[in-house]
């Protein structure tokens, strides 16, 4: 509530699946979460489902900047900025009307040559458009899933001249630790936080406690 980053767990698997998310969800919510207002997810397959069957009322937004980059990931290097800036009125529309309006827009531009791009966006559009009914401060906060993102490249750097482990154990040692000294930097709430909490409050008037620190 205070607007801070926090790790609330780690978990491994083989593969990510509807029923590996659900065993986390679950575990979540048996350790004491309550609710979930919006939960910011980056396309993992099975994961969107796994939310809204653990927290029925959470808003479920698709990361908007992995979007992008899914959607630019084929577009030729000589094209990357012009296809970059013709998605950009869509994700920045004033509301989902007119998003659905740029995204054909966009379709048109560039349909014939890059036809899989406004078709993955129209794909996973019910988990796009919650993001369009909410204010600036709101949707800076769900914008992208880079928390996560930085958590993960915190990781990568320490184990990346890493090749062999003795044990499992022993990753999962290296693990959280790196995880421990990652969250002591995160003294600082997330931008315009209490702008957005103000806002959450007003969208979720009977969710958000209002004992708020």
């Amino acid at each position: 509530m205070a607007g801070k980053k926090e790790v609330l767990g780690f978990w491994a698997c083989e593969s990510e699946g509807a029923k590996f998310w659900l065993t986390v969800l679950t575990d979540l919510k048996n350790r004491g979460v309550r609710d979930i207002l919006i939960a910011c997810v980056d396309g993992l397959k099975g994961f969107p489902e796994a939310i809204q069957s653990v927290f029925p009322q959470t808003e479920v937004q698709l990361c908007i900047v992995h979007l992008i980059r899914n959607a630019t990931r084929q577009v030729a290097y000589s094209e990357m900025k012009e296809v970059a800036a013709d998605l950009k009125p869509i994700y920045t529309a004033p509301n989902a009307d007119e998003a659905a309006r740029q995204l054909e827009a966009f379709d048109q531009k560039w349909g014939a040559k890059y036809p899989m791009i406004a078709k993955s966006w129209r794909s996973v559009w019910t988990n796009v458009i919650p993001f369009f009914k909410f204010p600036d401060d709101i949707r800076r906060a769900i914008y992208t899933t880079n928390a996560i993102e930085s958590i993960n490249a915190s990781i990568r750097h320490i184990t990346k001249n890493r090749t062999l482990f003795p044990s499992d154990e022993a990753v999962f040692k290296l693990l959280y630790l790196a995880l421990d000294n990652a969250s002591k930097k995160w003294t600082m709430p997330i931008k315009h936080w209490k702008q957005a909490l103000q806002q959450f409050a007003i969208y979720f008037p009977d969710r958000v406690p209002v004992d708020q620190p």
